[in-house]
């Protein structure tokens, strides 16, 4: 049997992201005391990062514990990858020890060597490319609060970056309409988003980019957010705040989307900028609810993968 990874949403079927989604209810809706789903006793998930994080190894941690595994934090700065080692050597070496892997990285090309020279699973934790495990966290909350998925608009204002690329993968997969707004400077990957606009009008939904972020509101369930700079692009902050300043998400643009609209930012926001404060904590804000469903998917996918 081949060994299974989860690099990327363009890999997984519409029927991988329903089961996900069922099996994250049921992490989240059971008991903490429960015993009756430990997948992972006797087995231990590396958690290896080069880019720093909060939701996604906290998150990931818990996880592990709470399925009966044992998650070992690993730090690029701490191994001998620093020294020289190849990923090659390493992932070959780690896949004698654990039983799964988690990777935190900037190029998803790095992501795939891990794949290839490694034995056991590996999961992406976030690439400068692909964020999976964020979306398929963001469609649980969705449907959580909208009872459906196939359909809603999902308006993503800012960046062509790694969250519109999964975004638009997670969302054609589901039948939802998404609009990508973004400076003309900033668009997603040209051949990520011809795959979903195909992907997307063969289950009922469609994808489509512009550069208007009020036409792009107009009508949306869902206003979808990231920071203007990630990690690794700071030396570019002052050009990207000015041009991104017209498309930050304040109360003018939620007005023009439905007067139920869902707001979402993966977090860590940078309160005034790609999002004002009084959108982030008023009433159409789930961000946090967002933050809080991070750690019942990642039980789902590591039952998934690891399990």
């Amino acid at each position: 049997m081949p060994k299974r990874d989860l690099l990327s949403l363009a890999s997984l079927s519409v029927e991988q992201i329903e089961w996900l989604l069922r099996r994250a209810q049921y992490y989240k809706n059971r008991s903490r005391a429960a015993k009756e789903s430990l997948p992972l006793v006797g087995r231990s998930v590396g958690l290896l990062f080069e880019k720093s994080s909060t939701r996604t190894r906290v998150s990931f941690e818990v996880a592990v514990t709470r399925l009966g595994g044992h998650p070992i934090f690993l730090s690029f700065d701490d191994i001998q990858i620093k020294r020289g080692e190849t990923i090659g050597d390493t992932a070959r070496v780690l896949s004698g020890y654990l039983d799964g892997l988690v990777i935190r990285t900037y190029e998803q090309e790095k992501l795939e060597d891990w794949a290839r020279n490694a034995s056991i699973p590996v999961i992406n934790g976030l690439t400068d490319l692909h964020h999976p495990c964020q979306i398929l966290s963001d469609l649980l909350t969705i449907l959580e609060k909208r009872g459906k998925l196939k359909g809603l608009k999902l308006a993503y204002i800012g960046d062509g970056n790694n969250i519109a690329h999964s975004l638009m993968e997670g969302g054609a997969k589901v039948g939802m309409k998404v609009v990508i707004a973004c400076p003309k400077k900033f668009l997603p990957h040209h051949n990520i988003v011809k795959e979903t606009e195909e992907v997307a009008r063969k289950n009922g939904g469609s994808v489509e980019v512009i550069h208007d972020p009020v036409k792009a509101a107009e009508g949306a369930d869902i206003l979808y957010t990231d920071v203007w700079v990630s990690m690794g692009q700071e030396k570019e902050k002052q050009a990207r705040v000015r041009t991104f300043k017209p498309y930050q998400i304040n109360q003018k643009l939620v007005a023009r989307a439905k007067p139920d609209v869902l707001v979402m930012h993966c977090l860590p926001a940078h309160r005034g900028e790609e999002i004002t404060a009084e959108v982030m904590e008023g009433p159409h804000s789930v961000i946090f609810d967002q933050a809080d469903n991070r750690l019942p998917m990642q039980e789902a996918i590591l039952e998934r993968w690891v399990g």
